[in-house]
This record gives structure tokens, C-alpha cells and sequence, in this order.
């Protein structure tokens, strides 16, 4: 098991795809651990970024990296639309970075979302479909996670912890009592 950075630490959350090209980088922080796994906040302004696409997190996040490594369940601070955005993954662990561990996941296409607006659905079929030919994901994988999104869209629609509000709340307010060891006008990237 790889040792924990102190909580409060800023770091970078790396996605990859199937085929180690590269995917999301999230700049947050490390916020510690529970029942459920290992948490990491993101401040609203903080940069989130793929090839070809950025995005500065509009509201304060938290993100779970449980210790499966089968998915990542992020939750944003309302009043943003998506409440739930959960990445099914491949091998979602900490890992051995340039400086020090960080956490790292390889994006397998599907997510399971709640947005207020629309209730909890899967995202990305299209994209499941398309890759799971191209990269050539084993078939034992393919079966694996398609039950675990069902089972994550089960568990989100009855909102069973730790997609409950309660352990969401706790974890938005962990990230909010960091806020202010951070500087806005000094807030280089963390890559």
C-alpha cells in the first residue's frame, strides 16, 4: 500500500485511457480517508484538464478513489446541475508519480451521473461501444463493469452512502476548512 500524502497536500488526479494515452488531470487535494475509501477536494477556480479541452471547476468537488479500483465517484457542490459524475476505471490506485504518489485511474468510457435536472442515468454508451473495440478490452473486464454501472446506478438512485448527502456534505466541508492555507493570486498548477 502506498503511503498517504498529509492531508491538505495538492496534488494531481491522472486519468489515462486504455492504451496509456493521456486523459483528465485534475488539480486538488488530498483530504484523507474513511470507510469508503480516499478523498480529494477541488476549490471552485481550480483547472481540470484532457487533450484539446479545459475546465475551471465552477463549484467546489470532492472526489472518492475507492479502494476497488473500479470507479471514482466525484460530487460537486450545489447548486452545480451535476450532483453524482462517477468514471467507471481500470485499475484506480495510488501510484508512484514524479513527486511522490498521486493518484492515477485509466477511464473506462462509462459514467454513471445524477443532474437535478434529469434524474441518474449512464453516460456514454456510445463511447463504451466504440472503445471496447478499438482497444480491445478484455471480455471479462467488459462484463465486469457493465454490472458494476448497473449496480452504481442502483446504489445513486437510493442514494446509499457514499453517494448520500450526509458523507457528501462531511467531505465538501473538509475541503472548505483548506481553503484558506491556499493563496488565489499563487496558485500555480500542481503538474
Amino acid at each position: 500500500m502506498a503511503t498517504r500524502p498529509a492531508p491538505g497536500t495538492r496534488l494531481v488526479f491522472r486519468w489515462r485511457k486504455w492504451d496509456a494515452s493521456p486523459h483528465w488531470e485534475h488539480d486538488c487535494i488530498y483530504l484523507g480517508s474513511d470507510e469508503h475509501g480516499d478523498w480529494f477536494g477541488q476549490f471552485a477556480g481550480w483547472e481540470s484538464h484532457r487533450p484539446g479541452r479545459e475546465v475551471i471547476a465552477s463549484a467546489a468537488n470532492v472526489t472518492l478513489l475507492p479502494p476497488g479500483g473500479e470507479w471514482v465517484f466525484t460530487a460537486n457542490e450545489a447548486p452545480h446541475r451535476t450532483r453524482v459524475y462517477i468514471d467507471l476505471a481500470w485499475d484506480a490506485r495510488w501510484d508512484e508519480g514524479n513527486d511522490g504518489v498521486e493518484p492515477t485511474g485509466i477511464d473506462m468510457d462509462l459514467d454513471v451521473v445524477e443532474q437535478s435536472d434529469r434524474g441518474v442515468w449512464i453516460d456514454d454508451r456510445d463511447e463504451w461501444d466504440e472503445h471496447r473495440v478499438q482497444y480491445g478490452y478484455p471480455l471479462d473486464i467488459v462484463e465486469r463493469l457493465e454490472s458494476v454501472t448497473l449496480d452504481l446506478e442502483a446504489r445513486v438512485g437510493r442514494r446509499e452512502a457514499p453517494f448520500d448527502d450526509a458523507t457528501i456534505a462531511r467531505w465538501l466541508a473538509r475541503t472548505a476548512e483548506f481553503r484558506g492555507s491556499f493563496d488565489d493570486e499563487a496558485l500555480p498548477s500542481a503538474r
